[in-house]
């Protein structure tokens, strides 16, 4: 081989490392996130939604029950959610097993997942929580051996595209605005936005109003491959808070909402400023025929 083209072959390695290194840092981020759903909390093991009733809620597998546990997960009768005035107390059934946070239980209060870190009422394999959503509280029920999760098969993505890593404009509110933020269950709550980032894609100017979450921002959006190629209703992106007017948006790490994999979630949906008129071919495909 001459020496201009070992010059060439060295000048073109170089410049694939960094895509190359890229691409395995979005591989790898890939490969946590879909660890994050196969784990024993995560958002496959979701098996039930039940939603409370003032007074008690019985729960068990036994037919009739309130709250109606999947086949051979737990007793007949487990116990009973108290509800009353927003308040929830579960009440073990005799020899039921039951654990709250840990620790045996026959009696306790819930601490709902709006009020701080929830408590987990615990049988065998099955996980129950207080959740509040809007005016409703429910309970949510995960499963271990959820069917979801024993026959997940796998995420598919598109390829990493580094052109749609994007350095975007952010433009920042004097003080954070609201916006209306729909969900799957009909509700619309007003969330604080920060701010909004402008860029463009496919040859066109957008801009995506995020909301903020555990010190994040957190955009929920539609593009012209929903429904498509990808999830009907929608993605979700995170992205670090911005510096210096810029924020980064890798769309590579588009993923579906948890409403892609399971009935029993609450997923928000993209506000309407946030429905794009462009194709993201990034990120996340759509899962199954969801």
């Amino acid at each position: 081989m001459s020496v201009p083209l070992l010059a060439l072959v060295f000048a073109a390695a170089a410049a694939a490392q960094p895509h190359s290194g890229y691409e395995a840092s979005v591989r790898q981020w890939r490969s946590a996130y879909e660890n994050s759903l196969r784990a024993d909390d995560g958002w496959l093991t979701l098996a039930g939604l039940f939603w409370l009733k003032e007074g008690a809620n019985s729960a068990g597998t036994a037919p009739g029950s309130d709250i109606l546990l999947p086949p051979g997960s737990a007793p007949a009768r487990a116990g009973e959610f108290d509800f009353r005035g927003n308040i929830t107390l579960f009440r073990a059934a005799a020899g039921a097993g039951v654990m709250v946070n840990g620790h045996p239980a026959t009696e306790a209060p819930l601490i709902a997942d709006t009020d701080g870190v929830p408590s987990l009422v615990q049988i065998g394999g099955l996980t129950m929580m207080v959740i509040h959503r809007g005016k409703r509280y429910g309970i949510r029920v995960k499963n271990k051996q959820s069917p979801v999760r024993l026959h997940f098969t796998g995420l598919r993505w598109y390829p990493v595209k580094p052109q749609y890593r994007i350095a975007a404009e952010f433009h920042a509110y004097p003080q954070p605005r609201r916006i209306a933020i729909p969900n799957v269950l009909g509700d619309t709550e007003p969330l604080p936005s920060p701010g909004y980032a402008a860029f463009t894609v496919g040859g066109v100017r957008v801009r995506l109003f995020p909301v903020t979450e555990d010190g994040r921002l957190f955009f929920i959006f539609r593009d012209r491959t929903s429904g498509k190629a990808t999830y009907g209703s929608g993605r979700f992106l995170d992205a670090d808070m911005p510096v210096n007017g810029k924020v980064t948006l890798d769309f590579n790490e588009a993923y579906n909402p948890p409403c892609a994999f399971t009935p029993y979630a609450t997923c928000p949906l993209p506000p309407a400023s946030n429905r794009l008129s462009v194709a993201i071919e990034a990120g996340e495909k759509k899962y199954g025929d969801h």
